[in-house]
């Protein structure tokens, strides 16, 4: 059969090797009562060390069983556990390196691998990741980020099982439902926008007027991210064909935005510098960032944030305040459709969380709805009383 049991020490007495007799134990064959205390199971290349002699005929016993039954595998009883849970899925996030949202993936799946730490994905299924689910809710993770929690261990578990590293029919094939409830974004009216803007410019023109065009522009051209303005060197900024370049936006493909006289303007009071240094870059050293380097992630957030605390507006951040706010604004004077082309949304439900119908449809809608007749409650009274 298989596998075998084995001892490096050797009897006391005449000091040969122990031997195995199966299923009783190891043993001198001279001296039986001189019995191995330090056992290895050998099965192929595998091998396993043990102190009870029950313990280990168990273990060489299972993979016998599982052997014959044409399940073993040594991956499973490896130190180094190649099937653990943490270890593929550092794997998964190498393997996504060349996409630009890579970190998003390795962010989504630390929770998983906060409760799950390095379990063999063959023992991964639906009650595992149901009480993932339960207790992200129990902390009051977003439903949105649950959802997208949970559509990262599925792609997760589909590599898994597209690079062959566990069979088709292993890991879970069924998710527990989780709906993607997109919350609303506090924003601004138009008149509280440009008040904020208004206090941006006073406190950061003179330090850096970059910053001022930074959020300006998040609030005038939708089509621009905040992560993609970062992105904008000297020379994307093409004045001559009024318009600027963004060469890496979300959607994959470049796209061009055609700016208006009065910003085309101000970019012409700008000092134009070598063509691959960011537009939007510090200049003046700031902490940790050099003169010169490009803004930070929240950096612009920080400015908008001080803004809005100088003015007493609180809950609004500089996503839905410049772009979500602008939106709303446009959709009282243009339709839905041509709002959507201008902001180069492709996803319906991101564009509905916070372009609604405007109050004056509504109001036109509810006011037909009644057909203009309103029961005249005084004169009822008075046929009441008679």
């Amino acid at each position: 059969m298989k596998g075998s049991i084995h001892s490096d020490q050797k009897c006391p007495v005449c000091g040969q090797k122990f031997k195995h007799f199966e299923p009783r134990g190891v043993w001198c064959p001279d001296h039986p009562q001189c019995m191995a205390t330090r056992l290895v199971v050998r099965f192929g290349d595998l091998t396993k060390r043990f102190k009870s002699y029950e313990e280990a005929y168990r273990m060489l016993t299972g993979w016998r069983y599982e052997t014959d039954m044409g399940k073993f595998d040594p991956r499973d009883y490896r130190r180094n556990n190649p099937l653990g849970f943490e270890t593929l899925a550092k794997r998964f996030v190498e393997s996504k390196r060349h996409l630009k949202g890579v970190k998003k993936y390795e962010q989504r799946l630390r929770p998983a691998a906060a409760a799950w730490e390095n379990k063999n994905v063959k023992e991964i299924g639906y009650l595992e990741i149901e009480t993932l689910i339960n207790d992200l809710k129990d902390k009051e993770y977003s439903h949105s980020y649950i959802y997208h929690i949970v559509c990262t261990i599925k792609m997760f578990f589909d590599w898994v099982r597209a690079a062959g590293i566990i069979e088709p029919n292993q890991g879970p094939r069924k998710y527990p439902p989780v709906k993607n409830v997109m919350a609303y974004r506090k924003i601004v009216n138009k008149e509280q926008q440009w008040e904020i803007l208004q206090e941006v410019c006073r406190i950061s023109w003179d330090f850096n007027p970059r910053i001022y065009i930074g959020i300006l522009f998040l609030a005038t051209y939708l089509k621009i991210r905040p992560n993609e303005l970062r992105q904008i060197k000297e020379k994307h900024i093409e004045l001559e064909n009024e318009r600027i370049l963004i060469p890496n936006p979300k959607e994959g493909l470049p796209k061009y935005v055609h700016l208006i006289p009065e910003d085309i303007e101000l970019l012409r009071t700008m000092p134009r510098a070598f063509p691959e240094m960011y537009f939007f870059r510090h200049e003046k050293g700031n902490g940790n960032a050099k003169p010169g380097t490009q803004f930070g992630r929240d950096y612009l957030t920080r400015w908008w944030n001080e803004a809005c605390k100088n003015l007493g507006i609180e809950g609004v951040s500089l996503y839905p305040g410049t772009r979500h706010s602008s939106a709303v604004e446009l959709r009282k004077k243009h339709s839905p459709e041509a709002v959507k082309r201008n902001m180069g949304t492709r996803s319906n439900k991101a564009f509905e969380r916070y372009l609604q119908m405007t109050a004056e449809e509504e109001l036109a809608l509810t006011s037909d709805a009644r057909g203009g007749r309103v029961i005249d409650f005084k004169n009822r009274k008075n046929d009441d009383n008679n």
